[in-house]
């Protein structure tokens, strides 16, 4: 079972959003949206965590509890993937969502380019 921090991270990049722009739409630093999504960090209050379910779309109830469906739609959320694969600060943050934001072909391409930057 996913836990509370795999569930708010799921929602968020199911979304399509960054830790910062969670943060601006839940009204806290980005900090906290950090310690929200990390293993043994904070949860967050009701307040914040149904303000995360209406900005992500998802059901209040999965998020808080893991139980039923994820999806406002009544879809499934896949799992959260590793950690390891998430954004280490807010410039990763930035990029990895602006990443996602692009189609599959122009995907290839800025992959292109930061590995030629990166020779």
């Amino acid at each position: 079972m996913l836990t509370m921090s795999d569930r708010i991270r799921g929602a968020r990049t199911s979304a399509g959003l960054s830790q910062s722009q969670l943060a601006n739409e839940t009204g806290v630093k980005r900090s906290a949206v950090a310690q929200w999504e990390r293993r043994g960090g904070t949860h967050p209050s009701v307040e914040h965590l149904a303000r995360i379910a209406v900005v992500t779309q998802v059901r209040f109830e999965w998020l808080a509890t893991g139980r039923g469906c994820g999806k406002a739609d009544g879809g499934e959320l896949s799992a959260a993937a590793p950690t390891a694969d998430y954004a280490r600060n807010e410039l990763e943050g930035n990029l990895l969502s602006l990443f996602r934001r692009l189609p599959a072909r122009k995907r290839q391409v800025a992959q292109s380019i930061i590995e030629m930057l990166g020779v």
